[in-house]
């Protein structure tokens, strides 16, 4: 079994390779039968006295994403971000600098508010803004991709 370090409000869970394969079969598993029930949105938990648990469709949705990310063997990371953030986390999450994201918000490609002389931006706002770059540069290259098979510059 994998080991639990915590430290102050932060924990980190390795994962063995045979939990990384056990997460696999189940995934497995739970998309067949996802399958043959498309309708089914929440999880049902059996606990060992015979009573059921049903998890919200929200918290099972997260507990999937997990379940898939680690059935695939990659490091999951789990953390709360708040609704409002500051420019310089919000320059961070983005992977620009601080004075780039203010000329964001000046140009008003980025909504932001004052509180007091600081300003803030909404973390739905951020990471809309973010996931529309991510859409661009996957279309752009898709396009480069197409582009060196029209050539055939491609392997």
């Amino acid at each position: 079994m994998g080991e639990t370090i915590i430290r102050d409000d932060r924990a980190v869970l390795s994962i063995t390779s045979s939990e990384v394969e056990l997460a696999r079969a189940f995934k497995a598993r739970v998309d067949q039968l996802h399958r043959a029930d498309a309708d089914a949105a929440s999880v049902l938990i059996g606990l060992r006295g015979g009573d059921t648990v049903e998890m919200p469709a929200e918290l099972s949705s997260l507990i999937g994403q997990v379940l898939d990310l680690v059935s695939r063997g990659c490091t999951v990371t789990v953390a709360s971000v708040p609704n409002e953030l500051t420019t310089t986390t919000a320059a961070k999450i983005l992977g620009v600098s601080r004075p780039t994201l203010m000329k964001l918000v000046k140009d008003g490609v980025l909504p932001a508010h004052k509180v007091r002389s600081h300003t803030r931006l909404l973390s739905k706002d951020v990471f809309a803004y973010k996931e529309r770059q991510n859409a661009k540069q996957r279309a752009a290259f898709d396009e480069l991709r197409r582009l060196e098979d029209e050539l055939g510059l491609s392997d």
